[in-house]
């Protein structure tokens, strides 16, 4: 084991400086036990880990929801009223088409 390896326990526990708190039953607590007993991991990773993972999903669902709406109206609208290719556009298709090899 290098002085590095034996550091690293040190180094986790100095990035991690918020503390959370939360009330819970102890119908909660039991359960939230038996998960991280069968995962393997301690209460306090067991729950910071699911919480971070629900957080993380629901964060990435509402920013796809959001712009979900706005951006499938774009598209239907380009679908159905396809614009001309610009002249920029057309030059990148005639020098692609130049490239040996296409």
């Amino acid at each position: 084991m290098t002085l590095d390896d034996q550091n690293a326990p040190d180094r986790a526990k100095a990035a991690r400086r918020a503390r959370l708190e939360a009330r819970i039953t102890f119908a909660q607590k039991a359960l939230l036990e038996r998960a991280a007993k069968l995962s393997g991991h301690s209460l306090s990773e067991f729950v910071v880990r699911s919480a971070q993972e629900t957080a993380a999903r629901i964060v990435r669902e509402q920013e796809l929801m959001s712009l979900g709406t706005r951006d499938r109206k774009a598209f239907v609208v380009a679908l159905l009223k396809p614009t001309a290719p610009g002249s920029r556009l057309r030059k990148a298709a005639r020098r692609y088409n130049k490239v040996p090899g296409q």
